[in-house]
């Protein structure tokens, strides 16, 4: 499917300000509380897979757990397929969850490990659709080998696969109630490099076959790029950048995002060596977050307006949005080198006027 067919359509997911706070109660000290997740939006089309990248703790895999209502949700609003999944409890939302599935980042903990690898795809065909201990069995030999396993693993144990073969029953049990929507967490990364490739190339077979559609959260931006349509960054619980994911790459338009495509290794000994970005300190505390742009306290490029609010999502002109005051008050990094934003002095930018 093309993505221009892709954006045609009415958005399979739509997420708008989603809120995730977790609340840690502490002895003789004040409650700690987080905003793990920060009025994120993001659609993602029938048939499409959106890259959600950025570091560890970020808020990537709680952003997916909450679309799932995995974690509480503070507010916001998520729809599937239509449905507003906020509003449903109990029977009704596990109704609904039959149409959405999750792929965990460890196959070596995800699987029941005293249960046969067929039980495990068994049981929610079982559950959800009534069918029968026959019937149920028949129907896991048959995904599991459309995974590329055989029937003769229906009757093994979790132990008795390598990494790669079980992260295979883990997309192969995601897949047994034929859900739209599958949110990939960190899927191939305890994976070594054959294998991720191999687990890449079924997830995007599957799509292609039955027109499913991923949130695909990871770190290794390479491989977002090569699953994704759109790729979203985060920083800090906020999405901080989201776009076509050629765009994203070619032409990164916030600071943060072009750090992180700097650390992509290259293989080739041909190409010339970019130049790598380093940024300056830690990922600040989501509990006590600085004031105005989350970025600031890393960034190269920052100006005393960043200190004072958040930048709004502003449109770009190859596709997408970015939250940074470079796009409105100062040099912008879409379509500059790497060279050309270097030699940009930062204490020098003061409110976008350039001295």
């Amino acid at each position: 499917m093309s993505e221009t067919e892709i954006s045609a359509e009415a958005p399979l997911v739509d997420v708008r300000d989603l809120n995730v706070i977790f609340e840690k109660k502490q002895m003789f000290q004040k409650d700690r509380v987080v905003r793990a997740v920060k009025d994120v939006s993001l659609q993602i089309g029938k048939g499409e897979t959106l890259g959600l990248v950025g570091e560890t703790g970020s808020g990537k895999s709680t952003t997916g757990r909450a679309i799932l209502k995995l974690v509480p949700v503070a507010s916001g609003s998520v729809s599937v397929a239509g449905r507003d999944l906020m509003s449903l409890k109990g029977a009704k939302l596990r109704k609904a969850r039959r149409n959405m599935q999750m792929i965990f980042q460890d196959p070596y903990s995800s699987l029941d490990p005293s249960a046969t690898v067929g039980a495990s795809i068994s049981e929610p065909l079982m559950v959800h659709d009534k069918m029968s201990a026959k019937d149920a069995r028949k129907r896991a030999v048959e995904l599991l080998e459309l995974v590329g396993l055989r029937e003769s693993h229906v009757n093994r144990y979790p132990y008795e696969f390598s990494g790669g073969q079980r992260q295979r029953v883990a997309i192969a049990r995601a897949l047994a109630l034929n859900p739209d929507f599958i949110v990939c967490d960190e899927a191939v990364s305890a994976l070594d490099v054959s294998t991720q490739n191999q687990v890449i190339n079924l997830l995007e077979k599957l799509r292609a076959e039955f027109g499913l559609s991923y949130l695909f959260i990871a770190h290794d931006l390479a491989i977002v790029r090569h699953i994704s349509h759109r790729v979203a960054v985060m920083y800090l619980g906020r999405i901080i950048e989201i776009g076509p994911a050629e765009r994203i790459y070619n032409k990164p338009a916030h600071p943060y995002t072009q750090a992180l495509l700097s650390a992509i290794p290259d293989a080739s000994p041909y190409r010339e060596k970019k130049k790598r970005i380093l940024l300056k300190g830690e990922l600040p505390d989501p509990g006590n977050p600085p004031s105005g742009c989350p970025f600031r306290t890393r960034c190269p490029y920052v100006m005393d307006i960043c200190k004072e609010r958040m930048p709004d999502m502003t449109p770009i002109d190859d596709g997408g949005e970015v939250a940074c005051h470079l796009q409105t008050a100062g040099p912008q990094l879409a379509g500059s080198s790497l060279g050309e934003l270097s030699s940009t002095s930062p204490a020098k930018i003061k409110l976008g006027v350039q001295k």
